[in-house]
């Protein structure tokens, strides 16, 4: 931890000093207050791994006012709730590792609010591209808006973020083809039997061509024929009805309960429109391309309902931040996929995600992808995020305008790119990057808060266990600065939170009162010399 051991720290003191920064005059907690700091870090109050600290504000809630309604759980829903500390801390100890990490700043994007800001400049940018058409080959897909536009972000620490159209559910469609292909390697001797079957080579040729590699097999598992081949793999020993009921118990286990759903017409329709695909898939059985004993008509029944399966852009993002996280699910914890599958799907989603256009997508966003014709881009930063794009008018390639456009801009604004670590790129922001990495720039860091006013920096420091009273070479602490800025609930907060050295002389022997007397700040001047009081004579109060 940042300035403070392991062994100097443990849950019962930091409940504690939580406690003393939230806190009010009267010494009691706004739950509105907290869950509005959750917020500031990218915790949803819906984030499953606070369901305990939420169901207890709820049972405390319910006591105190047995008549309040459930209607809308706002932050004015817990607005007249405020907790003492033994109430408070029994609230949250369950919840304790996860609230530590966000009130600490410690999640992999740690400057959240401003990756959020960027993030909303490239949804606005966006915006404005009227490029392309909506997929009309079949009437589901036709009567979607063109204006449909979404973004919705999830890391692999649980921090959430959507913009715009993110719980209209629409169909995975060809996005659905990684994750049937993670699936198949559930197990290790699946993850070589599969390449049996279907290659790994991008094939330079349609995704829905009629042609097969030199060995006779599907070039890859992200073109119709390697995903109905893979289809064909998946669970074959299962009757139909129980293999798209395991598989979609997978991907409710990849979004982590979040919305998942089948649209029944749109299976239909693809299925009513599929000469293509059965044309393929007697091409394939001609080759002797499928496993032996496949039941070609039911194979292609189930990848139809694969691709019919529908979600939002927010329970799509947390697929993608799943094979982002290596198959563990940020929002449950639970491991979905070994970790060989999600490198081999990364891989190919690098190499084949985006149909033609998949070496271009490479070359400039040098990110895995998928797409799909209902205008999904399933987007995956390794390690940090994953990013799902909704927007229906599809380019020449079958690829979401507006999703190319903000994977595009992502890239050039983020270090994202597969080969930016390179030296001498250049500059870009790096969103995982901590602004306090080392004990030498405590100071700086402490004295730059003060001196901009930023009181969740400061709560942030004294949590993480720094000494607020860390002065630079000239003996000047955050007291000092704050005080001279005229800052006063920066010198509020140190003087009633963090307790400071209300009288402690910097080099030149000025303290801070006099610092807020040299530059005619009367307010915190009056407040300075309340505290000294107290502090001189503690027991007239």
């Amino acid at each position: 931890m940042n300035g403070l051991a392991d062994t100097d720290w443990n849950i019962d003191q930091f409940e504690d000093r939580l406690f003393e920064i939230l806190s009010d005059s009267n010494g009691k907690v706004s739950v509105a207050k907290f869950k509005s700091i959750l917020a500031f870090s990218g915790l949803k109050d819906t984030d499953p791994r606070l369901k305990e600290c939420m169901t207890n504000f709820e049972n405390v809630l319910q006591s105190n006012q047995p008549d309040h309604q459930d209607s809308a759980k706002s932050m004015d829903y817990y607005g007249g709730l405020y907790l003492d500390k033994k109430t408070f801390k029994e609230c949250i100890q369950e919840n304790i590792i996860l609230i530590s990490k966000s009130m600490k700043n410690d999640f992999i994007v740690p400057e959240w609010q401003s990756f959020k800001q960027e993030i909303d400049k490239i949804y606005r940018n966006c915006r404005n591209n009227t490029n392309g058409d909506v997929a009309s080959y079949i009437p589901q897909l036709a009567r979607y808006s063109p204006d449909f536009w979404g973004v919705s972000v999830c890391t692999v620490d649980g921090q959430r973020y959507s913009n715009g159209d993110t719980s209209v559910p629409f169909s995975l469609q060809s996005c659905s083809k990684p994750l049937t292909y993670c699936m198949v390697q559930s197990t290790d001797e699946y993850i070589e039997r599969v390449h049996k079957y279907v290659g790994h080579e991008p094939s330079g040729r349609s995704f829905n061509e009629i042609s097969l590699d030199y060995q006779n097999k599907p070039h890859n598992p992200m073109i119709n024929s390697g995903a109905i081949i893979v289809s064909s793999l998946l669970k074959p020993e299962l009757s139909l009805p129980d293999r798209f009921d395991w598989t979609t118990k997978m991907m409710s286990k990849m979004t982590g309960g979040e919305h998942l759903s089948f649209n029944n017409a749109v299976f239909l329709s693809e299925r009513e429109t599929a000469d293509r695909n059965f044309a393929l898939a007697y091409y394939m059985r001609e080759n002797k391309c499928f496993p032996e004993g496949t039941k070609l008509h039911e194979v292609l029944d189930f990848y139809f309902q694969l691709c019919s399966i529908e979600v939002t852009c927010e329970s799509a993002s947390v697929i993608a931040a799943t094979l982002a996280n290596g198959g563990i699910c940020p929002m449950t914890g639970e491991k979905v996929f070994n970790s060989a599958a999600v490198r081999n799907t990364l891989s190919l989603m690098h190499s084949c995600g985006m149909y033609d256009y998949s070496g271009e997508f490479a070359f400039r966003v040098g990110l895995p992808a998928k797409s799909g014709v209902s205008g999904t881009v399933l987007l995956v930063v390794p390690n940090v995020m994953g990013i799902c794009l909704w927007s229906p008018p599809l380019d020449k390639w079958g690829n979401s305008c507006r999703g190319i456009q903000f994977c595009q801009e992502l890239v050039n604004v983020y270090n994202f790119h597969n080969y930016d670590n390179l030296k001498h790129t250049e500059k870009k922001m790096d969103p995982t990057r901590r602004r306090m990495d080392t004990m030498s720039q405590d100071v700086v860091n402490i004295l730059f808060g003060a001196f901009n006013g930023d009181v969740s920096a400061l709560r942030r420091y004294y949590l993480l266990g720094l000494d607020m009273n860390i002065a630079d070479y000239d003996g000047r602490t955050a007291l000092h600065v704050a005080a001279a800025e005229g800052q006063e609930q920066a010198v509020r907060f140190l003087l009633e939170k963090c307790s400071v050295n209300v009288n402690i002389k910097d080099r030149w022997g000025f303290t801070p009162l006099d610092e807020a007397e040299r530059f005619e700040h009367p307010e915190i001047v009056r407040l300075l010399q309340s505290f000294r009081e107290i502090r001189d004579h503690p027991e007239s109060d």
